[in-house]
């Protein structure tokens, strides 16, 4: 199984505000918010780790039947380059992040061989969101003015 997430940067950046007082404590680990805080640029790592939860999270979701998404459950883990992993209730999902100027995109898979062999079809579009479901991706995400289908 694989699984994905998007952020459009420019939504995100209009739309939330992660630095109100509780946003960090409801989503992230202790661990996560002191990288958070630490890193050199705070906005992208929320951004990161959200999509990496949610790639996870959407796995999680279709093999245990289970639909409580509670992030703080979700641990994530930076590794090197774009790599990392999330743990959660005794599972280790495998993940990719791709950051661009315009979107943060992250997949996620169960074994960190499968990362490669996924097919990553990023999609910018204005208006009407495009039809997709023809094309049979394994999982879809879609933020703003983006679509990100995998294969």
């Amino acid at each position: 199984m694989i699984g994905n997430d998007l952020v459009d940067l420019h939504c995100a950046s209009i739309e939330s505000n992660w630095e109100r007082k509780g946003f960090l404590d409801k989503l992230f680990t202790a661990t996560e918010k002191a990288h958070i805080h630490s890193g050199a640029d705070p906005f992208l790592q929320v951004w990161k780790y959200w999509t990496m939860k949610e790639a996870a999270y959407k796995i999680y979701s279709r093999m245990t039947g289970i639909r409580n998404f509670a992030p703080p459950k979700l641990c994530c883990t930076p590794g090197e380059h774009h790599y990392g992993t999330v743990l959660t209730d005794g599972l280790k999902f495998y993940t990719c992040t791709d950051t661009t100027d315009n979107y943060i995109h992250t997949t996620a898979a169960l074994h960190s061989g499968q990362l490669a062999d996924i097919r990553i079809e990023i999609i910018h579009y204005l208006g009407e969101m495009p039809a997709y479901a023809s094309k049979n991706p394994a999982c879809v995400s879609h933020h703003g003015q983006y679509l990100a289908l995998i294969y």
